[in-house]
């Protein structure tokens, strides 16, 4: 079920979530660890997620629900029994019984909603929650990667989104649809490897990768992956048929900003990609160094390639750069911010945009795309077809979603795109 070689090919399946409960049970202190900006309106999150969604099934896309998918494999006990295994730690054996007897759809909403403390007092999380909500499981990028037919489930970087990879893990394990398989995870060293803890132990988030070609991808090192991850992930798909050749290893500059690498570039056509100029363009102060890892060396080690571009232009991927935020450098600061370069490519230059990246959106305008509303082609106002082989720009309602620091490509997982040809 999973076919993954580019990050344009006509999308054929996808997983979402969209905000549900633990979007409502999110208080102040979550912020700064979630890196949310803001405290979101449940149901205005809701609708534009709908939106969005709707949008997809209307063009031809296959859209799952990853909460649907975790109730799916919470029906089998082996996932049941894996899942309690690790959870359960977290919370006093009083509440073990309330999990252990839970029916399917009941556990995975704990597992997502969090569980209040039954005297829960005061402001901060522990005096809140026995298991804390998990509000940035919205973005479905992050909890894994699938990279041509099988899958790598993430480490994710902070306390707060651990159980979103154990949720990951749960559906690509035991959903009985899905037939992937686990091409490494570094959360499980191979044997005789080294168990890293504490600061050196693997962080690995899907923001941070991106299936450029069937030999290429491009890993971000920065505030949420490390070299710990991009060195176990080299060793364990090194030896591997139909893996991926070449790891372009991106070392992104340690802003607040730039979290993941699909917020400073996402292909949108064969032949371009959104970028943020200051980051991915060479000749800039900010401009993020590139290495490269051939697997197929006999002794693999990483060489500096320069930047991004360049090194992808050298692997035949050559990327025409469509800046964020257009050509005036406050706007691309800005837009960057509001995941301007944060675009999901539904086919080969037909992508979703939040509307709110106006001057990005003029770019896309200049560069040969047909700027529409979403709303509009909802309504019938407009016609899309993802196999007219014609350039669009979907712009999505965003007002409060975006508050959440992520952008369609970071709130969806392809499972199933076709080869971009």
């Amino acid at each position: 079920m999973l076919h993954v070689t580019s990050e344009v090919g006509r999308l054929r399946t996808v997983l979402v979530h969209e905000p549900g409960a633990e979007v409502d049970q999110m208080v102040p202190a979550m912020m700064e660890e979630l890196l949310f900006d803001d405290i979101l309106f449940g149901e205005r999150a809701r609708e534009e997620h709908r939106l969005f969604r709707r949008l997809m099934q209307l063009l031809g896309v296959q859209v799952l629900e990853a909460r649907d998918m975790l109730i799916e494999s919470l029906k089998s006990e082996q996932a049941r029994d894996w899942v309690l295994s690790i959870v359960l730690s977290e919370l006093p054996p009083k509440r073990w019984p309330e999990l252990r007897e839970a029916p399917p759809d009941r556990l995975a909403a704990m597992l997502i909603s969090g569980i209040r403390r039954d005297d829960g007092d005061g402001i901060e999380i522990r005096d809140l929650y026995c298991m804390p909500p998990v509000p940035n499981w919205s973005f479905q990028r992050d909890p894994q990667v699938v990279v041509g037919s099988g899958v790598i489930p993430a480490a994710m970087a902070t306390p707060a989104r651990w159980r979103e990879g154990i949720l990951s893990r749960t559906i690509f394990q035991f959903h009985p649809g899905l037939g992937g398989k686990m091409l490494a995870d570094p959360l499980e060293p191979p044997s005789g490897q080294r168990l890293f803890l504490g600061l050196h132990r693997p962080r690995l988030e899907g923001g941070d990768v991106l299936v450029l070609a069937p030999d290429v991808i491009a890993v971000g090192v920065s505030e949420r992956t490390n070299l710990t991850a991009v060195e176990h992930l080299a060793h364990e798909l090194g030896g591997q048929d139909g893996a991926p050749r070449f790891i372009e290893i991106v070392h992104l500059p340690r802003r607040r900003a730039y979290m993941h690498l699909d917020t400073v570039i996402t292909p949108v056509d064969r032949d371009a990609a959104l970028v943020s100029p200051q980051v991915i363009l060479a000749g800039h102060g900010e401009t993020a160094e590139t290495f490269e890892l051939d697997l197929q060396a006999a002794t693999p080690a990483p060489q500096p390639r320069g930047d991004l571009l360049h090194a992808l232009a050298a692997r035949g991927i050559d990327l025409e750069p469509v800046p964020c935020g257009g050509e005036d450098i406050v706007a691309q600061q800005r837009e960057q911010w509001t995941d301007g370069a944060n675009a999901l490519a539904l086919a080969p230059g037909v992508i979703a945009l939040y509307d709110r990246n106006v001057r990005t959106a003029e770019e896309l305008d200049r560069r040969g795309f047909s700027v529409v509303k979403a709303r509009d082609v909802l309504l019938g106002r407009a016609e899309v077809d993802l196999d007219a082989g014609q350039r669009v720009c979907l712009l999505l309602e965003s007002f409060e979603i975006s508050r959440a620091r992520g952008g369609p490509h970071c709130l969806t997982h392809p499972l199933v795109r076709d080869d971009p040809g």
